[in-house]
């Protein structure tokens, strides 16, 4: 029996079907790979089933009423990304990049306090400029140093701060806005009287923590690593996987927090806080843009790329004139690295 070369196979597979895997192995869920996709629910699934008598697997199997990757979807997943990127270069290649005419999506991982930075500014400039353009905004966990390599894969940007498992050869990055820790407390918490909190305040108040893990404290976590620089061991009693969702857990109670400066003061326009000063140094917040290396050469992506930045800039352009003191400016113009 004659076997198939690989050009031959290829004829076979409509390359269209590539779109609809991709966003399958990424989901591992029908109905948003669908929408992921722009199709309808039933498309995807005529599509999962034509993909799964292509490479003769299940690809996605049902377990325990949700879809988990096959050992065969498991090897796919690196390979498909490269594909879809590389066609997808293959298309763009000679046209340049016309913001106002593409249709192109934007993936950006970032947590819910930089989206409280950047987001209003970042969808307005991509509605404003490529308002054909779709962005999918992924919301970071703080697990996301374990997986960075898979995820800086996947999508075209993330916004975090540096951390050790961060460098990794093909990573490339530039800072986008620079913060501050400060507490924050109740308006009517009587605990804690000047603008300053204290250190025996602090010991022997209650916390309102986000991704907090006592039994890996101190951790990875940015706040657990500032309670450490604090010599603090709090006693939490609320603990949620949110930055932003803190001060809503704090105002109207007589727990203290710790909070992106930011991220506190925004919060403060319309919930009755105090926002106090630390009683040491702590680390400052030092947000980046990150990337794969093999997005330098898009024009899309560099535009896109030079877009979060302008968005980070006008934020510290505003934030300057608002203070009058010019003490938030915009980043320096650091090449990538």
């Amino acid at each position: 029996m004659r076997v198939k070369s690989a050009t031959s196979r290829l004829t076979r597979l409509d390359l269209n079907l590539l779109v609809v895997l991709r966003e399958l192995l990424r989901e591992r869920n029908v109905t948003r790979a669908a929408k992921r996709v722009g199709v309808t629910q039933p498309a995807a699934s005529a599509a999962l089933s034509r993909l799964r008598r292509y490479f003769d697997d299940d690809l996605l199997v049902r377990r325990g009423g949700k879809y988990e990757l096959s050992a065969l979807a498991f090897q796919l997943v690196d390979q498909v990304e490269a594909v879809c990127e590389g066609v997808e270069r293959l298309i763009a290649t000679g046209s340049g990049f016309e913001p106002a005419n593409t249709r192109r999506e934007f993936e950006i991982v970032m947590s819910d306090f930089v989206i409280t930075v950047l987001g209003e500014r970042l969808a307005g400039l991509v509605n404003a400029e490529a308002p054909g353009a779709r962005l999918n905004v992924v919301l970071v966990r703080e697990a996301l140093a374990a997986n960075i390599g898979h995820t800086i894969q996947v999508s075209d940007c993330v916004v975090s701060q540096p951390a050790s498992r961060f460098r990794i050869p093909e990573m490339r990055s530039t800072p986008l806005f620079e913060d501050r820790w400060v507490c924050v407390v109740a308006q009517g918490n009587t605990r804690f009287g000047g603008p300053t909190a204290d250190l025996d305040e602090l010991t022997g108040a209650t916390w309102v923590v986000p991704y907090h893990d006592d039994a890996t404290f101190p951790s990875v976590v940015p706040v657990s690593r500032q309670f450490a620089r604090l010599g603090v061991r709090p006693q939490v009693a609320v603990r949620v996987d949110s930055f932003h969702a803190v001060a809503y857990l704090v105002a109207s109670t007589d727990r203290v927090a710790l909070m992106q400066g930011r991220l506190a003061e925004a919060c403060a326009r319309y919930l009755p806080l105090r926002i106090l000063e630390c009683p040491r140094p702590l680390e400052p917040l030092d947000i980046r843009l990150w990337w794969h290396v093999r997005h330098e050469a898009d024009p899309g992506h560099r535009w896109f790329r030079e877009l979060v930045g302008r968005a980070a800039r006008d934020d510290d352009a505003a934030r300057a004139v608002t203070n009058g003191s010019g003490s938030w400016r915009a980043p320096a113009a650091h090449p990538p690295r």
